[in-house]
């Protein structure tokens, strides 16, 4: 008996472009049970990343695939196809590594291999929607002489953040500052330069503010203003936004505001045209609002969701979608006098006409740092078979 351990040192997210790194750890375990104990022997160990591609039947038309092959091969076959026995398609995948020939473990002996793959730029995020899903895998095979191949399977999520991979690093770093006692590998130096800058390009996109003041009407009139001080986010962030209902002629009684994602299929791959859009809530704040000057909401990004994209197939855009429930009748007969007496109760109407509208503001998610993202995770950094 193996064990297989597969670590991912960092976490499970990163971003497209980066270095994935993962340590695999090969062990003959030594039982203090066990009378008799033997060596035992790998014949070879690969490893491959790759994205799977998922759609719903009865949404989507599923493009032609070259490489969608019928998986025919016999267990015992030494083939390495890292999406054995997966559904959907796989639209992306690295070059096989392999990690060894001919490995021979004593009792309670263990070795160690890393895996070094630069993730490409030119996939899609990791997204798990309504109607279509790409998944990320790491991919780790390994067969006994004349035995099944055993496959350990490490899930990941990949975050884009577009316009990164056109950037071009100056080739000439003898400027730089450097230590010479710290050998440090050149594609773990471009890999940090490149979590670093897609930290800046973030930042320099989702700090800028400006007043962006809209105007709540209806065809009655005037029901009031909302604003909002930016409309670029990243996941993690909180979506603040201001109403005020003082300068309105129409009252309002209630007010809704939700963060949506809107999935939305590309008509060559619709199943029926016209088809409607998906609609995914992530957060929802509503208020009675009737006599209220001023209000306020606050609502934050998942750091599991998946920012704005668009492939071939599928595109995500994120909105705020707000209702509002407004009177037919005048802010007057909003309330009846209770009585003639000196103490004097004001009660609501039993019953009035309203008035229900919608309105839509699109805004722009972007992802975050990698590692914050790795700490709501739902993926686990470690994962284990035994053969």
């Amino acid at each position: 008996m193996i064990e297989v351990l597969a670590k991912l040192g960092r976490g499970p997210v990163f971003l497209a472009g980066e270095v994935l790194e993962c340590v695999i750890t090969f062990t003959n375990p030594l039982s203090a049970s066990s009378t008799s104990a033997s060596s035992e022997m790998l014949a070879w160990a690969s490893a491959q990343i790759h994205c799977q591609f998922h759609a719903s039947e009865n949404r989507v038309v599923l493009p032609p695939s070259d490489g969608s092959k019928h998986d025919v091969q016999a267990e015992n076959e030494t083939v390495f196809i890292p999406n054995r026995g997966e559904r959907g398609q796989c639209i992306l995948s690295t070059p096989p590594k392999i990690l060894f020939c001919d490995l021979r473990l004593d009792p309670g002996e263990s070795k160690s291999y890393s895996y070094c793959e630069t993730l490409p730029v030119d996939g899609p995020p990791s997204f798990r929607g309504q109607s279509v899903k790409y998944v990320y895998k790491l991919t780790i095979g390994c067969q006994r002489v004349n035995s099944p191949i055993k496959l350990l399977r490490v899930p990941f999520r990949v975050l884009v953040l577009h316009g990164l991979k056109d950037y071009q690093f100056p080739q000439d770093e003898a400027v730089a500052p450097s230590n010479p006692f710290l050998e440090e590998e050149e594609g773990l130096k471009k890999d940090s330069r490149l979590a670093d800058l897609a930290t800046e390009l973030l930042m320099v996109a989702t700090s800028r503010r400006s007043l962006h003041l809209y105007n709540i009407s209806n065809t009655r009139g005037k029901v009031g203003t909302f604003c909002i001080f930016k409309t670029v986010y990243k996941i993690g962030e909180d979506v603040i936004g201001t109403f005020s209902f003082s300068e309105g002629d129409i009252p309002c009684l209630q007010f809704s505001v939700s963060l949506q994602t809107e999935e939305s299929i590309q008509e060559e791959f619709q199943r029926r045209r016209g088809q409607p859009v998906s609609f995914t809530t992530h957060a929802r704040h509503q208020e009675s609002c009737l006599h209220t000057a001023q209000s306020s909401f606050s609502l934050p990004i998942p750091l599991s969701s998946t920012p704005g994209f668009t492939t071939n197939i599928v595109s995500l855009k994120w909105r705020l979608h707000f209702e509002f429930v407004t009177s037919g009748e005048s802010v007057g007969t909003c309330l009846v006098r209770g009585s003639q007496s000196e103490a004097v109760t004001w009660t609501g109407v039993e019953q009035m006409e309203v008035d229900t509208f919608s309105w839509d503001l699109p805004i722009k998610v972007l992802p975050t740092n990698p590692i914050l993202a790795s700490y709501v995770s739902q993926f686990s950094s470690t994962n284990s078979i035994t053969i």
